[in-house]
This record gives C-alpha cells, structure tokens and sequence, in this order.
C-alpha cells in the first residue's frame, strides 16, 4: 500500500491541480485523453484496468477509509478539501478522485469480439442519461456502448458518476457517423433495433424478434430518432405503456430493452 505524498505541497494554484481541474471540460479530455472518475467506486473499478490511473488525489480521511485504494503501482497525493474540491465536479466531493486515461476502444475491436448485444446511441445529450445507460448495458451483459453522432462523450464527470464505475468495465466506443455503425453491425450478423414509441414491433408481444444478436438503437432525449435514423434499422419497437405515463426516458427505455434482449438471450 502507498502513503500519500505529502511533500508536494499542492494548492488550488499548483500546476498539477490546475491540470486536473480543466478536465471537466471536452475540449481539454479530448486534446489529452484524460478523464476524472471521482469517489470511492469510480476510483475502485479505475484501478482494476492495468495503466487506466495516472495519479489519485486523496483527502487525509479517505485514506484512512479506504487503504485499500492507495496502491503502491499509482501516484497518490495526499490534499486537503480545498485542493479536492478545485479539482471535483461535485459540490460536496467523497475524498478521492482518480485522473484516468481513455479506456475507449476502437469499433473494429468490438466488431472482432463477436458481440452478442449492443447500444448505439445516436445524439444523446445528457450526461446522466449516458452514464446510466452505459451502467444498464453493463448490468445486461451487453458487449458494448456506442456514442455516435453529437453525444455527449461517456468521459464527461457526470456521465462518469451515473455510470457507477461501469465506464471501466465494458468497451466504450465514440464516432460521429451513426449510419456507418448501423451498416457495421449488421454486416457483423446483428439485427438492428430502434428503440420508437410508434414502432412497429412490441417489445412484448414480439418477444423473438429479440433472440439473434442485437444492437439496439437509442435517440435523443428529447426528440428520439430521425426519421431517417430509424430508417437505418431493421425493426422499430415500441415500449408497451400501461399506465397514463406519455413515455419513458431514455435511460428508463434502455434498461427495458436490454433487459428485455438478455432475457430472450438466456431462454435461447
């Protein structure tokens, strides 16, 4: 186990925290492929993938909590709150954030692992809704997570948070062209769905349309797909409502389906 280094002296001025504070912005995680992942679990998962941490920033309390997250392999740097929360996203930071490496992957390696299930999600907007989606697809067993078009990229702190530590345990892929994920997944062998309230499949009612290999796509937050997004799929599926509810949210709508995928793969 590492002590943390206390001979650095860092301030809310230093370099090092300066550097770790402007990673809450795309721009600067792009540019460096760095990211935060912050809090007890995030950090826990970060250290399970080899090279993914570069150094952690620690409060004297959460060290003497979690001994078990200071490895003598990674940087540590023992701060005080003030340091911690300059460098957090959070207003009320849990001790200890982890400056990470991009563990994203390229389509090609996900394609060659022969996944089984799949989400593509096309212009999502909203960080908590990406991270959610990537920690249901994590539960589901998929094989991967998908982020085209605008989206917002599943490195972003709040994505991060939501996702619970599943950004580490599952390939993330991020491009910009939707149409030619959809055309690689299904020369790949998978069917394409897209999540759509007025689809033309029931989730339920047509249960084996969810038995092959799947990739399901999921739009945007508040508009859902394009006509001609979901023009690129082989089916569209609507979610049966019971209720009065006009509809389920995006994060909602992919644990529903995923679910509802995993199931008819573990029947089969």
């Amino acid at each position: 186990m590492a002590s943390p280094d206390q001979s650095d002296g860092l301030t809310t001025r230093s370099a090092k925290v300066k550097y770790a504070s402007r990673l809450a912005t795309r721009s600067f995680r792009f540019e460096h492929r760095e990211f935060l992942a912050e809090g007890p679990q995030a950090v826990r998962e970060a250290l399970k993938v080899p090279g993914a941490v570069v150094e952690v920033f620690v409060t004297p309390d959460a060290a003497e909590r979690h001994p078990e997250l200071l490895p003598a392999t990674v940087p540590m740097h023992e701060v005080d709150e003030r340091v911690l929360k300059a460098i957090a996203d959070t207003v009320q930071p849990q001790g200890i954030i982890a400056r990470c490496r991009f563990v994203d992957h390229d389509l090609a390696d996900v394609l060659a692992a022969l996944p089984r299930l799949v989400v593509i999600c096309a212009d999502i907007r909203d960080p908590g809704n990406a991270g959610t989606v990537i920690r249901c697809a994590d539960a589901a067993g998929a094989d991967a997570v998908v982020f085209t078009g605008h989206s917002v990229d599943p490195f972003n702190p709040k994505a991060v948070r939501a996702s619970v530590g599943s950004v580490f345990h599952l390939p993330l892929v991020i491009t910009s062209d939707t149409a030619d994920v959809v055309a690689q997944f299904k020369a790949a062998g998978l069917t394409v769905l897209a999540a759509d309230g007025a689809g033309s499949l029931d989730l339920f009612a047509d249960e084996q349309a969810l038995a092959a290999p799947t990739a399901w796509l999921m739009g945007n937050e508040a508009w859902g797909l394009p006509d001609d997004v979901a023009a690129l799929a082989d089916h569209t599926v609507s979610i049966p409502i019971f209720g009065r509810a006009e509809s389920l949210n995006l994060a909602t709508a992919a644990a529903v389906c995923l679910y509802g995928s995993a199931r008819a793969h573990q029947t089969r």
